[in-house]
């Protein structure tokens, strides 16, 4: 894969809502290209994110960011429906987004990854997600992940972030640890019984039941079937 570059948080702090240059970008928290165990969504379009079929509900749009374009939703009714689960099968794991939270409701489950049961069988629960929490004018992260014989999640009430800027979440398993990150930054950790989780689809903009809608803009999410130290979190 190509080299990476530590985050550059200052930076990227700076940028806000509105955007800047993409000139200022090296160091900070944008996805490069997919290597063979990877696969990277870039949400610069409404249909066919990674190449992969994709449906819309209400009305999200396209925007500016400082990376280039990205998918707005209102918070309200706004989502996509696309159908892979792009971790199916991982033993380890790194999950990786690039999003602009923008207020809005407490609760917000805004990027979501279902394994589907065989037919004829009890729906499945198996799933990640990356939740956020609004408090006033900041966020706080909920990464979750459940399978058989495991539900957990990394929620931190304490670490709180201005809404309105860019940041990038990560969440990793190394095969016995699970752990949270926010523009690299350790928001926690947990030993973890994971178990690879099977085929099935995500929504973006809303769990995939459509409740707890999502109030931002979301870039891009890279999926690694290996767990990642933050030094090779994505990069500009």
């Amino acid at each position: 894969m190509p080299d990476v570059l530590p985050l550059d948080r200052r930076r990227l702090m700076a940028l806000g809502a509105s955007g800047a240059a993409a000139a200022i970008l090296p160091g900070c928290a944008t996805m490069t290209a997919a290597s063979p165990r990877q696969s990277v969504w870039t949400f610069d379009r409404l249909t066919d994110i990674g190449g992969i079929e994709t449906r819309v509900e209400g009305a999200p749009s396209l925007v500016d960011s400082p990376f280039g374009r990205a998918v707005q939703f209102d918070g309200v009714d706004d989502a996509l429906f696309i159908d892979q689960h792009p971790l199916a099968g991982a033993e380890t794991f790194t999950f990786e987004a690039l999003f602009r939270p923008d207020g809005g409701a407490f609760e917000q489950r805004w990027f979501h990854l279902a394994e589907e049961a065989p037919a004829g069988q009890p729906p499945s629960q198996t799933r990640f997600l990356f939740e956020i929490r609004v408090v006033q004018d900041r966020w706080y992260l909920d990464a979750f992940t459940r399978g058989p014989g495991y539900n957990h999640t990394l929620i931190f009430p304490e670490r709180l972030h201005p809404c309105g800027q860019w940041f990038h979440v990560a969440q990793t398993f190394d095969g016995v640890l699970y752990r949270a990150y926010v523009d690299g930054v350790l928001q926690g950790e947990h030993p973890l019984s994971f178990k690879p989780q099977g085929p099935g689809r995500a929504s973006v903009g809303c769990r995939i039941n459509r409740v707890n809608y999502f109030k931002g803009a979301v870039r891009q999410a890279r999926f690694t079937h290996a767990a990642l130290p933050p030094e090779r979190f994505t990069r500009g």
